[in-house]
Order: structure tokens, then C-alpha cells, then sequence
């Protein structure tokens, strides 16, 4: 089932709709919850309801899909928190400054609670305020969860995922160093993500989702031209961890959004998943920098194929503006 928000002028949530499996028609189902975030608070009962519109939907009519009036799938959540579960992208931020990985990044998942009250949607520009703050993109894949009990254990996790998604968590880079030499975390280096306009269920990943991972490339263009396809499954914590790490002292909520984190591969020929990744590689191998950060104008496109070259989440194709 793919599921999607429309916007409209003074609802913060949007409308709920289900999108057919092609992503070419849509149903409104604010009949069974005005948005998706009050959908997921009783999902139990109101699956039923929305598979049944889905499977009707994919026999025929509905209307046609104009993406440009689609939001994120949520604009907003009471949670969204950011992992860092592709160990190789942490491993070349440290080579590049000639740092060793701790132990402890192969036993406890790092993670961020990020701003999940305005998020911005799949074709929406992404604002920047000052070009020394080092704009980047940041192609992830994610989960939004049912209601997660405190201290589950990884594999009740799974259990847990109600929809997946693709995001851009767009950061600037330039303001993160100070930010965490300050040792209190991300704040103003981590402005509102942007995430493609369909949720889906397990389902429509077919084989390619198992343990806990999504096994397909992320392709990512950057001002039109390839800029990476890294696989989510070299993920080295799966959904299940991250999804049990935030849940270690605190209930989860319907609706919390869990990112992968920067999606890595070992093999640096799929290219890479954000400006900074690129940056690092040119570093190590040619000893500077060459890549800058994005600046006004600059484009990004993100997407998920499956095995048959369909889009599974529609795409996020992003520009930067100067505000």
C-alpha cells in the first residue's frame, strides 16, 4: 500500500489520500483519518480501511496524480530522530581527519532528535540563509513506527514498522563542528528534512526488504548529472536496532519517523549520498577538498527503483534558494 498527504492551505498534517501502486492515481481517505499522522494513532483499525481503498484503487479510477501538489507524507511528527547506521560513512569522515573509529560505533547506534514540526515537502527549494553554512543533501532511507514500548528488544522492533520512506535530512555542515564541540548535539546545523511523497508498506518492497534492511540503491542526481546509487544493504544496524536504541528509556509514540542516516557503500563506485561523503573521498585519495556545498540554484534529485525500474516512493527533486 502506498499512502501520501496533499497539501492544504491552514491543515499543518494535510490530507490523507492512497496512491496506486503505479503512483499515477490517488484517493482522498480523509473518510478514514483526516491525515496520515492521526491514521497511524489507530492503525490497527484503520489499515483495513485504507487497504481496501488501495486494492479497489488499483483496479481502476481515482484521479490522476499531480505530484506537485503532494507534501511529504507527513509534514510533521511528534518524533523524528536520525541515526547513523552506515558505519563506511562514519569511517571516511574520520579517515579524512586522520581519526580512528571508536569501538563503541560498532555496538551502539549513533542518533540524533531532529525538528519533526515542519517538515518541508519533496519539491519544495531548501532555504538558505548564509552560503558559509555549507548546504548539503543527505540521502537516507527510514521507517515510521506504530507504538513502541520502552526496552524492546531489536527484532520485536521490526515488528513495530509501519511504513517506509526515503529522505533528504538536509544539514549545514558548516555549523556542525561548533555545534558538537560544544558536546550538547545538532540544533541549528540540522534544518527541516524533505522526504519523498509516498509511504509504503513492507509489501510493496517485495524480497528486497529482509533483515531489517532495504536492498536497493538509493540513485541520487545532483544538478541533473549521477551522483551516487549506494545500497541500503550494507546498513550495519538494522531498523530494528535503531528503532530499540531510541526506545531504551522512553515509550515511542504512533507516527515516530527513524532514519538510517547517510546511506554508504564500501565500494566507492556507487558514488556517494551527500556533498560531505564526496568531499571526504577527494580528501583521502587527492589530499584537498574539490566538491564545495551546494550553493543557490543547485539541484537534487532522490529516488528508489525496484528490481523492474519502478519508482517505489516517487522522488524528492529539490533546489536551493536564497532567502
Amino acid at each position: 500500500m502506498k499512502l501520501g498527504s496533499l497539501k492544504k492551505a491552514g491543515q499543518l498534517d494535510g490530507e490523507l489520500v492512497v496512491v496506486s501502486r503505479d503512483n499515477q492515481r490517488f484517493q482522498k481517505a480523509t473518510d478514514v483519518a483526516p491525515s496520515l499522522r492521526e491514521a497511524l494513532e489507530d492503525w490497527k483499525t484503520n489499515y483495513p480501511k485504507l487497504l481496501e481503498i488501495y486494492n479497489k484503487l488499483n483496479e481502476g479510477g481515482g484521479e490522476n496524480v499531480d505530484l506537485g501538489k503532494f507534501h511529504s507524507p507527513m509534514p510533521r511528527t511528534f518524533q523524528w530522530a536520525d541515526g547513523s547506521a552506515f558505519i563506511q560513512h562514519v569511517k571516511l569522515v574520520r579517515q579524512a581527519r586522520g581519526a580512528e573509529v571508536p569501538q563503541s560505533l560498532y555496538e551502539i547506534p549513533l542518533m540524533y532528535q531532529g525538528g519533526g514540526d515542519n517538515f518541508l515537502g519533496p519539491y519544495d527549494d531548501i532555504p538558505q540563509i548564509d552560503f558559509n553554512h555549507g548546504t548539503d543533501f543527505e540521502g537516507e532511507v527510514g521507517v515510521i513506527t506504530d507504538f513502541v514500548p520502552m526496552g524492546i528488544n531489536p527484532e520485536k522492533a521490526l515488528e513495530k514498522i509501519n511504513l517506509f520512506v526515503i529522505i533528504n535530512d538536509v544539514s549545514l555542515r558548516g555549523l556542525i563542528p561548533q555545534e558538537l564541540a560544544q558536546g550538547f548535539g545538532f540544533f541549528v546545523s540540522k534544518p527541516s528534512s524533505a522526504f519523498a511523497p509516498f509511504a509504503v508498506t513492507a509489501d510493496e518492497l517485495g524480497d528486497a526488504y529482509k533483515e531489517g534492511r532495504i536492498h536497493l540503491p538509493l540513485n541520487i542526481e545532483y544538478n541533473g548529472e549521477f551522483f551516487g546509487k549506494a545500497n541500503g544493504s550494507e546498513m550495519y544496524f538494522h531498523f530494528g536496532q535503531l528503532i530499540a536504541h531510541a526506545a531504551q528509556t522512553r515509550n515511542l509514540m504512533p507516527g515516530t519517523i527513524i532514519g538510517s542516516g547517510t546511506v554508504a557503500n564500501e565500494d566507492t563506485s556507487n558514488g556517494s549520498s551527500c556533498l560531505a561523503e564526496k568531499r571526504m573521498l577527494e580528501k583521502i585519495n587527492e589530499g584537498e577538498f574539490k566538491t564545495p556545498f551546494m550553493k543557490s540554484g543547485d539541484t537534487v534529485r532522490i529516488e528508489m527503483l525496484d528490481k523492474d525500474g519502478n519508482s517505489i516512493f516517487g522522488h524528492i527533486d529539490q533546489k536551493v534558494v536564497k532567502v
